[in-house]
């Protein structure tokens, strides 16, 4: 048994709650000198290296880096697959920008040859910036995600994804049809959902794309498999927000759209929600649905400001998206510096240790995977980093200045990048190597 257990020796930090309620010193674990303990793909041990060296059969190999800390795998809670070939474009706000670059870009995976290659440069993407679990946009076209599940597959990930529902207002290349959605979606299911670390999600584009009809179908698919996904778009952008009111007048709001058709959820996530309002923010948090903080997105097409105090107050479950290829980055470390700076615009203060919690074990809540991810504890799936104290010059310098935890923390998130990640692991297996 001893053969298949490795052990990772470092600084080891990870959140083990939400410092939003429980203070910032209660929300965190964190080994100075510490062991992680890894075997059959799980967790088995986390403490201090003084106390589990001693217990380690003397054959166990043992990983050291006195210039590195682990963490947990980081978790993207919104992004797509199909525009990773047009990660910036330049010029657009949302609506003109999805018309001007995206859909061009998406009818592309029509090609299963072209979904292979993009899925293969995606999942290399994530890895080398250190997220294990993302939760993913296919194009409208099944192929995408049977290109991105079978790459994911390999490698054991632990990955989400759904093919794009979308029967209205794109363009005619780019469109099924409610019943074609519908079909599509349950084969894709029947194939791949559940299937090693793979899950499936519902995945209709937006409101503005959908008929009620194909809404209706989507809704029906969550009753008739109670444990996918759900994930779509929310109050991105005003001119949208406008758009939705004029195509369902009959509907208090944006959010009264996908509560009407039953699409809200504990597996449901909503990427966006820039322009919730504080009944809003309360009935996703009643239906145990999440919210995906996009702040490089937002940025990028000026949408506006993530309001996270506002969502905190209904304790509403908040992950981290890169939303590629509206953001820029496919690090979440980038994403959490465009995150410190959407706080500090607000008046309000992103510590490093809320920033954490959000890149990982506040990921996994929004997913509903904490019991599996997102940590360190014993027992969960080893999927962590190795991050790199000495990754640039200039981070190395820094670091050296650091009198804490916090400080080294806020440093990487503010200087950070896929540099910085030396190692990816997956279920204990190392998925990448700088």
């Amino acid at each position: 048994m001893s053969q298949t257990r490795k052990a990772y020796r470092a600084a080891i930090l990870h959140s083990i709650a939400d410092p939003a309620e429980v203070g910032i010193e209660a929300s965190y674990e964190y080994f100075e000198d510490g062991l992680l303990v890894v075997e059959n793909g799980r967790i088995s041990a986390l403490g201090h290296a003084s106390e589990l060296l001693a217990s380690l059969p003397a054959e166990v190999p043992v990983n050291h880096y006195p210039d590195a800390l682990i963490t947990p795998g980081f978790i993207d809670t919104h992004i797509h697959l199909p525009q990773t070939g047009m990660v910036g474009a330049y010029g657009e706000q949302l609506l003109d920008w999805l018309n001007t670059y995206t859909f061009p870009c998406e009818s592309q995976f029509a090609d299963r040859a072209h979904a292979d290659e993009v899925a293969d440069v995606f999942i290399k993407e994530l890895l080398r910036n250190g997220t294990t679990t993302a939760l993913v946009f296919g194009s409208v076209h099944p192929q995408s995600v049977d290109a991105f599940f079978s790459a994911a597959q390999k490698l054991d990930l632990r990955m989400i994804a759904g093919k794009v529902m979308m029967d209205r207002n794109a363009p005619d290349y780019l469109v099924d049809t409610a019943e074609s959605g519908y079909q599509d979606s349950k084969a894709l299911i029947e194939r791949w959902h559940g299937k090693g670390r793979l899950h499936y999600a519902v995945t209709p584009r937006f409101a503005p794309t959908s008929t009620p009809q194909q809404l209706t179908l989507a809704g029906q698919l969550l009753k008739e498999y109670p444990d996918l996904y759900m994930q779509t778009h929310i109050s991105e952008n005003l001119q949208e927000i406008e758009w939705v009111k004029e195509l369902f007048p009959e509907r208090k709001g944006y959010l009264d759209v996908y509560d009407h058709y039953q699409l809200l959820g504990e597996r449901s996530v909503f990427a966006h929600g820039v322009h919730l309002c504080d009944d809003e923010c309360a009935r996703l948090a009643q239906t145990g649905s999440a919210v995906a903080f996009c702040p490089t997105s937002n940025f990028f097409l000026g949408s506006g400001l993530f309001n996270l105090p506002m969502a905190e107050k209904h304790k509403l479950n908040v992950g981290l998206g890169t939303d590629i290829g509206a953001g820029t980055s496919f690090s979440l470390l980038n994403t959490l510096n465009e995150a410190y700076k959407v706080m500090q615009l607000q008046g309000a203060r992103l510590s490093p240790f809320k920033s954490l919690y959000l890149a990982t074990l506040g990921g996994a809540r929004a997913l509903r995977l904490e019991e599996r991810i997102g940590t360190l504890h014993p027992g969960t799936d080893a999927d962590f980093l190795v991050l790199d104290y000495k990754a640039t010059p200039l981070l190395e310098y820094r670091l050296q200045q650091a009198k804490s935890i916090a400080e080294t923390l806020f440093v990487l998130m503010t200087l950070g990048d896929d540099r910085t990640v030396l190692q990816t692991y997956a279920a204990g297996q190392q998925v990448h190597q700088r």
